[in-house]
């Protein structure tokens, strides 16, 4: 849909507009009492969120993103689906599944009794995603963008034929400096250690960066919290419909040998993604419906 059209249709007076951005990407931009933020219809993405009472913006998009059809964005919350990492049944889908390099089709904006902006992005199946994965689908994003930021997935599976996905909503957190950081929550919980082969560990107190993180946590029932010292505050991190959280830190080389990536990158971002993966595998028969959200608040010390 032209920018015309979209702003005709869906923006709100002094609040959400559509504009031109990078590469001719469609962003919509909101600036509300509560909070501004950004996102991009490409990978149905939320790139920026900043509340008021903040100081730093909850997100971090790298300096070299790709800006390009068929990539997709480093940084912000991309969405990873029908599968996060190798689908579990179809290994030759994309890494990370296909609609975070997709355009995301606008179903409503609104804004609630709480001042809060209310988008709904979705994306269904289409020639192209059945010649890679035969299946019906519609997968619906509810952003809620407030003092608070959630968002929700919803996976309905519209065919004749069960399928299987995994997901995760793969938030890249802004971050001072990654050798302070600590994230809270996950003690003694079992995890995959990609770094190690996917060997299978215990976490032991809080986690702490100092070289590579790739981790999956399993069967996590609580909240997480990140504490970064160098911004003054916390991120409070509420999931619901999800037992698996992955943390990504990629540190120097990796960060080095990323072309979307700045060489020092890896020292202001972390991932603390919500997601069900590894073990968390989701059947949809069909008709069946799926949730999976998260809600991102940050304390100010």
């Amino acid at each position: 849909m032209k920018l015309s059209l979209l702003n005709q249709k869906f923006s709100i007076k002094n609040h959400l507009e559509f504009v031109e951005a990078v590469a001719g990407f469609t962003f919509i931009n909101i600036q509300t009492s509560l909070c501004e933020a950004k996102i991009s219809l490409h990978g149905g993405q939320v790139l920026s969120f900043k509340p008021r009472h903040t100081s730093e913006d909850l997100l971090f998009v790298s300096d070299n993103a790709y800006y390009q059809t068929g990539k997709a964005i480093k940084g912000g919350c991309p969405i990873c689906w029908p599968g996060f990492a190798q689908h579990p049944s179809y290994p030759q889908l994309p890494f990370h599944g296909f609609v975070r390099d997709q355009i995301w089709q606008l179903e409503s904006t609104a804004i609630n009794e709480k001042g809060e902006i209310e988008i709904i992005l979705s994306i269904s199946d289409s020639e192209s995603t059945r010649s890679i994965w035969p299946f019906a689908f519609k997968l619906q994003q509810k952003i809620v963008l407030g003092e608070q930021l959630t968002i929700e997935l919803k996976t309905t599976n519209n065919g004749q034929k069960s399928f299987e996905i995994t997901q995760a909503i793969h938030s890249y957190f802004n971050i001072g400096d990654i050798e302070q950081v600590k994230v809270r929550g996950l003690d003694k919980k079992v995890y995959l250690d990609k770094v190690a082969g996917f060997a299978e560990k215990t976490q032991q107190g809080n986690i702490t960066f100092n070289n590579e993180v790739d981790r999956i946590y399993l069967d996590v029932d609580n909240q997480i919290i990140i504490e970064d010292p160098v911004y003054n505050r916390q991120i409070n991190i509420r999931n619901t419909n999800s037992l698996t959280t992955v943390v990504w830190n990629p540190w120097q080389a990796i960060s080095r040998d990323s072309s979307d990536l700045t060489n020092d990158a890896y020292q202001q971002f972390v991932c603390v993604e919500t997601a069900n993966a590894a073990k968390e595998i989701i059947t949809l028969k069909p008709a069946q419906v799926r949730t999976l959200s998260t809600c991102y608040e940050i304390i100010q010390s």
